[in-house]
C-alpha cells in the first residue's frame, strides 16, 4: 500500500534533468503564457528601464555633488540637490508601476496555467487515473503550481536585478576603466563557483519535491480512508509510515538549505574584497592626483549596488530551482497525451435509439492480462439486460466500454449502428444515464447534483426525477429541501439516499440508455426495496443494462447474461437459466437458497406448534 511512496520519497528513481538550457527551455514555455498581456508587459519593461537608469544616475549625480561641494559651488550645488530629489521620485513611480503591472501579468500567467491544467486533467483518460496515485497529482496541482507562484513574483525583480547588474558595470566603466576593471576582476571567481554550485544543487531540489509529492499522497490517502483506518485500528502503523515519509522531506529540505547556505556567504566576502579594492586603490589614486574623491565615493556606491542584484539572485535562486522543478512537473503532466481523443471526423449524434451491439470484442487493461474474450452480445432499444457473474468476471468493464472511458483492444461496440469510437464522446454521454456501485455527491445544493452536468433541466424535472425514485419524501423533510447543501462526498445523507439521489440525477436528463452498476450493492434490504420500486418507473422504454450481484435486482430483466472470467456463458431470462443447472443457477442458489432452507423451517415449526394447540 505504501512502497510507492517510500521509493519516491528516497528518490529510487532519479530526474534526469539537471537544469542549464533545460532550465530555458521549461522558462520559455512558462512565459509563452504571458501572450495575451503583452500591452500591460510592455508597460512594465518600459518602467524597469526607467527605473534602472535612475538607478544608475544615484551614483553619477552624488559624484557631481561631491564636486561642487570641492568647488564651493552652492549654487550649482542646489541644482544637484533637487535633480537627486526628482531622480528619487521618479525611481519610487517607476518601481512602482513595474512591480504592479508585471506583477498582474505573473498571475494572470498562473492563473491561465491551473485553468489549462485543470482542463487537461478533465480530458485525460481513466487509464491514466488508473495508474497515477491521486495524491501525486494533487501534489502537482498545488504545491508545484504555488512553488510557480512564488517564483513568478520574484521573476521580475530578478530580471530588473540583471539588468542593473549590467548597467553598473557599463556606468562604472565609462566612471574609469582601470578602477572598473580591479573591482570586477573578483567575478571570474563567483561566475565558477556559483556554476559548479547550480550543477550539484538541482539533485538536493528534485529530491525535495518528490519528497513532498510524498507527503501529500500519503496524506491524502490517509485522509480519503480514515473511515477504514479507524475501523481496522491501523493509526499507529500508518503515523509510522507518516513519520518516515515527512522525516524524509526534512531531511531533503535539511541537506538542501544546508547547500544553499554556502553560496551567500560567499558573496557577502567577495562584496567585503571588492569594497577594499576600491578604497585601497582609488584612495592611493585619488593621492597621487590621478582621480577625483567624487569618483571613489560613487564607485563605493556602485559596488553596493554592484552586488545587491547578486545577492538578491542568490536568494531567489532556491526559488528559482524550486519553480524550475516544479514547472518541469507541470509540464510533464501536460505533455500526457489523452488515449481517448475524438476522431476527426468523428460524428455527432443529437437522438439515439438506444440499440447496443458488442461484435467480438477483447480487451486489456494490462497488456498481459486480457479481461474481455471475444464478447458478441445485442441489446435492443428499450430491452432490460442485466450482467451477473462473480467478481472479476469482467461486467463493470461492459459498462466502461460503451461509456468509452477505455476503447476495446479488438472488435467494436456500436451505438444505433455507429463505432462508438466514431462518435464525439461528448454527445454519447449525454444520452447515457449512468448510476455507480458507490454514489458520488459533489458539494453544492441537492438540486444541482441532480441537474448536475445538465443545466437545461429545470427544476421541475429534478423534482420530477426525484419523486420517481422515491428521493422526494426524505428531501422534502431535510431543512432547506433540494437547496440542502450536500456536505464533502454526500457524508450527512445515508448511502441509500445518496443511491435514490444518484438515481434521480440518471433520469433528470431524460437519457435512452441507462447503466446500473452493482446500484444495490451497498444498501439495506428497505433501501433496496425503495430501489427496485424506483427502477421499475425508471426503466420504462430504456435501454438498459444492470450489473448486480444480488440477484433479485435482475430477475425481472428481459434477458439475463451470466459471465465468468471475461466470457459470456449463459444468457437467457431467469426461469430458463435455472432450468439449464448452470452458473447462474449456482449463483441463485447461493444468494437465495439458504434464505429459502430458513424460511421452510420456520413454516414448519409454526406448523407443528398449530396441531400442537
Amino acid at each position: 500500500m505504501y512502497g510507492g511512496w517510500r521509493s519516491v520519497a528516497r528518490g529510487d528513481a532519479p530526474d534526469s534533468r539537471r537544469g542549464g538550457l533545460k532550465d530555458f527551455k521549461v522558462l520559455l514555455r512558462l512565459l509563452k503564457y504571458a501572450g495575451p498581456y503583452r500591452a500591460l508587459m510592455s508597460l512594465g519593461l518600459v518602467t524597469m528601464a526607467v527605473y534602472i537608469l535612475t538607478v544608475v544616475a544615484t551614483p553619477w549625480i552624488v559624484l557631481m555633488g561631491v564636486a561642487k561641494i570641492l568647488d564651493g559651488d552652492s549654487q550649482g550645488l542646489t541644482t544637484i540637490v533637487l535633480l537627486f530629489f526628482g531622480n528619487a521620485v521618479l525611481n519610487y513611480l517607476t518601481h512602482y508601476i513595474h512591480l504592479v503591472s508585471m506583477t498582474r501579468v505573473s498571475q494572470n500567467l498562473l492563473r491561465d496555467v491551473k485553468d489549462q491544467l485543470f482542463d487537461h486533467l478533465q480530458d485525460l483518460s481513466m487509464s491514466y487515473y488508473d495508474k497515477e496515485a491521486s495524491g501525486r497529482i494533487m501534489s502537482r496541482i498545488q504545491s508545484d503550481v504555488f512553488q510557480i507562484q512564488e517564483f513568478m513574483g520574484q521573476l521580475s525583480i530578478s530580471i530588473g536585478d540583471i539588468l542593473i547588474l549590467m548597467a553598473i558595470v557599463v556606468a562604472m566603466l565609462l566612471m574609469d576603466v582601470q578602477l572598473a576593471l580591479l573591482t570586477m576582476g573578483i567575478l571570474p571567481l563567483m561566475f565558477f563557483f556559483a556554476y559548479h554550485w547550480q550543477s550539484r544543487s538541482w539533485p538536493r531540489f528534485m529530491l525535495v519535491r518528490r519528497a513532498i509529492a510524498a507527503v501529500n499522497g500519503n496524506l491524502q490517502e490517509n485522509i480519503t480512508g480514515m473511515r477504514v483506518i479507524q475501523s481496522l485500528n491501523r493509526e499507529d502503523e500508518n503515523h509510522r509510515v507518516f513519520r518516515g515519509l515527512n522525516q524524509n522531506y526534512l531531511d531533503a529540505t535539511l541537506n538542501a538549505t544546508r547547500f544553499s547556505a554556502t553560496l551567500m556567504p560567499m558573496v557577502e566576502v567577495l562584496t567585503g574584497i571588492s569594497m577594499g579594492v576600491v578604497i585601497v586603490f582609488g584612495g592611493l589614486m585619488v593621492m597621487d592626483g590621478g582621480m577625483e574623491v567624487g569618483v571613489v565615493v560613487a564607485f563605493a556606491l556602485y559596488i553596493q549596488r554592484f552586488f545587491e542584484p547578486i545577492r538578491n539572485l542568490t536568494m531567489n535562486y532556491t526559488q528559482m530551482q524550486r519553480a524550475m522543478t516544479g514547472s518541469a512537473h507541470i509540464f510533464e503532466l501536460m505533455d500526457v497525451e489523452p488515449q481517448l481523443v475524438d476522431r476527426p471526423n468523428a460524428t455527432e449524434i443529437s437522438s439515439i435509439k438506444g440499440e447496443i451491439s458488442f461484435e467480438d470484442v477483447h480487451f486489456r487493461y494490462d497488456p498481459n492480462v486480457e479481461v474481455l474474450k471475444g464478447i458478441n452480445l445485442r441489446i435492443s432499444p428499450g430491452e432490460m439486460v442485466a450482467v451477473v457473474g462473480a467478481t472479476g468476471a469482467g461486467k463493470t468493464t461492459l459498462a466502461s466500454l460503451i461509456l468509452r472511458l477505455y476503447d476495446v483492444t479488438s472488435g467494436r461496440i456500436t451505438i444505433d449502428g455507429y463505432d462508438n469510437r466514431d462518435v464525439k464522446r461528448t454527445s454519447l454521454a449525454t444520452q447515457i444515464g449512468t448510476v455507480l456501485q458507490d454514489p458520488f455527491l459533489f458539494s453544492g445544493s441537492i438540486k444541482d447534483n441532480i441537474r448536475f452536468c445538465h443545466q437545461n433541466v429545470t427544476d421541475q424535472q429534478a423534482i420530477g426525477a426525484a419523486k420517481i425514485v422515491g428521493a422526494h419524501e426524505f428531501i422534502s423533510r431535510m431543512e432547506q429541501g433540494y437547496d440542502s447543501e450536500v456536505e464533502e462526498r454526500g457524508s450527512n445523507l445515508s448511502v441509500g439516499q445518496r443511491q435514490l439521489i444518484s438515481l434521480a440525477r440518471a433520469l433528470a436528463f431524460d437519457p435512452r440508455i441507462i447503466i446500473l452498476d452493482e446500484a444495490t450493492a451497498s444498501v439495506d434490504s428497505y433501501t433496496e426495496m425503495l430501489i427496485q420500486r424506483a427502477l421499475r418507473e425508471v426503466l420504462q422504454h430504456r435501454t438498459a443494462l444492470v450489473i448486480a450481484h444480488r440477484l433479485s435486482t435482475v430477475k425481472n430483466a428481459n434477458r439475463i447474461i451470466v459471465m465468468d472470467q471475461g466470457r459470456i456463458v449463459e444468457e437467457g431470462n431467469h426461469d430458463q437459466l435455472l432450468d439449464m443447472q448452470g452458473v447462474y443457477s449456482k449463483l441463485y442458489q447461493m444468494n437465495f437458497g439458504n434464505n429459502e432452507v430458513a424460511q421452510a423451517s420456520a413454516d414448519e415449526g409454526s406448523g407443528k406448534a398449530s396441531s400442537t394447540a
